[in-house]
């Protein structure tokens, strides 16, 4: 998932565009399963979790063997990704895309049943944060594994599709009848998109409204939501109450203009984070992902696109290890925490039970948590130093104005990170050593809405994966020579 902002009409009204949309089949709510985390779930245990709660699609970010050949027997459909860094190879050899398809796809789907039926060809590549580095191998790489799927005998079944960031499109009027792509790609857009509706493909789109409060103080916050309190917005017959029908109309706009009106629509990733900035609470996530699934479940539509509407919420569980470079919050988008646990009551339409179910069977490691010393100092010239460490090799966004944990005093703000470091390296005891400083606790810290973790035994795959988890990767005593060259440089 990527996040770029463009101009040429208001900032709030690009994410107007940039985060909303939807249209298409619909066959109950998606979930993006993402598994950039220090200590991810078993595949087993997301899936029992994805078919707990009803949740009938599922989006992946690559073609991991383990989470492919867990899904088999699941009935759930699945849209597998191909991560840009492999579209260069893909790109200029149609053996190596054939080679791709046969291993994750054709193999998969005929001796584990797994129900793929999108390839997600990249993901946003044309971001404006990477400076182009994919306008030249998105569409050879598109045609090329098409071209393996019609090989393969299975592109009746499964289709291509290109997820992308809601900025491909801007309007030139601020309003969804402005629509129309980017000029700089504006030509290359049409050629995807042409290629996508003569092979029966849809669009795919991913919409943030998180994002324009996140960049814009003036952003109108009640547009983001689906209360109807906010002041709507007409154009011409057409009026929009919240900033996902006008974004998603957007991009329904630009896409008739071009010849393509029918061309089906998925949104690939709308959601709301609950941690690592002001605006990403529980509350607002709350509100949010309820009003869509509200509005999505009645079947209206969009004043443009009337009918149901084809989305994956973005995303199932919370990842601790992506990149926070676009903000803090970006560790805190899943509906469950990183253990499989709801973050808040959400009925996604799908059971009886009315919200969303926990995970069961999950395991953790011993209650126990690594904590600043009493008898520390706070002008030990240490501490910065060490919270530093800790804060760069684990995770500490959740610490900060407004964040989950932003009433922390400085020793619980230091206990915190010390703790999310000791965690990450599975308790190992070596990791709660900084000099003089930290000690190991069984009393839980936590306060408030403040949730000093405990972290589940770590999945290192199956047979076939070359997933390895933990921050310090594969062996963890490597956690111990860190620290020990660590403390001898201090």
């Amino acid at each position: 998932m990527g996040r770029c902002f463009s101009g040429g009409i208001s900032i709030w009204v690009v994410f107007l565009i940039s985060n909303l949309m939807m249209c298409g089949v619909v066959s109950g709510i998606g979930a993006n399963w993402g598994t950039q985390a220090s200590h991810p779930l078993p595949p087993d245990s997301v899936v029992s979790l994805l078919r707990q709660n009803g949740i009938q699609k599922v989006k992946l970010f690559d073609a991991d063997y383990d989470t492919l050949t867990n899904l088999g027997k699941s009935g759930i459909e699945v849209m597998v990704g191909i991560p840009n860094d492999m579209l260069a190879s893909l790109a200029s050899s149609v053996k190596a895309a054939e080679k791709w398809v046969s291993k994750n796809v054709s193999a998969h789907i005929s001796s584990n049943n797994v129900k793929i039926r999108y390839v997600a060809v990249g993901n946003e590549p044309f971001l404006e944060t990477y400076n182009g580095s994919f306008l030249r191998t998105i569409f050879p790489a598109l045609k090329n594994v098409q071209s393996a799927l019609i090989k393969a005998g299975i592109s009746n079944q499964v289709k291509v599709t290109v997820p992308q960031n809601a900025d491909v499109y801007e309007s030139s009027n601020g309003l969804p009848s402005g629509g129309d792509f980017r000029t700089e790609i504006h030509d290359l857009m049409l050629q995807i998109i042409k290629f996508l509706s003569d092979n029966g493909a849809p669009f795919t789109v991913n919409i943030y409204p998180f994002i324009s409060l996140y960049i814009d103080a003036n952003f109108p916050v009640d547009y983001a939501f689906f209360d109807g309190n906010a002041s709507p917005i007409t154009d011409g017959s057409l009026t929009y109450y919240n900033m996902f029908d006008a974004n998603y109309d957007t991009l329904a706009w630009a896409l008739q203009k071009n010849g393509f009106g029918n061309l089906p629509i998925i949104v690939g990733e709308i959601g709301w984070p609950t941690d690592g900035d002001q605006n990403a609470n529980l509350v607002y996530a709350q509100k949010f992902n309820q009003g869509f699934m509200s509005h999505i479940l009645s079947g209206r539509g969009t004043p443009m696109r009337p009918g149901p509407i084809d989305a994956y919420l973005f995303s199932l569980i919370d990842e601790d290890s992506k990149s926070i470079d676009p903000g803090n919050f970006e560790r805190h988008w899943g509906i469950f925490t990183f253990d499989g646990i709801p973050k808040y009551q959400l009925n996604l339409g799908t059971t009886n039970s009315g919200s969303v179910v926990a995970a069961k069977g999950v395991h953790y490691l011993e209650r126990k948590w690594c904590v600043m010393r009493p008898s520390a100092s706070l002008d030990d010239p240490q501490v910065a130093l060490s919270m530093s460490y800790a804060c760069g090799l684990a995770d500490c966004t959740s610490l900060g104005y407004g964040t989950s944990c932003g009433n922390l005093d400085a020793r619980g703000n230091i206990s915190y990170a010390f703790n999310s470091y000791y965690q990450m390296n599975n308790q190992l005891d070596v990791a709660c050593k900084f000099p003089n400083l930290s000690m190991i606790t069984k009393t839980n810290p936590s306060v408030g809405s403040c949730r000093f973790e405990i972290m589940i035994e770590p999945y290192y795959g199956g047979a076939g994966s070359e997933r390895r988890l933990g921050i310090l990767q594969r062996p963890l005593s490597l956690a111990a020579v860190l620290i020990l060259v660590w403390q001898s440089i201090m």
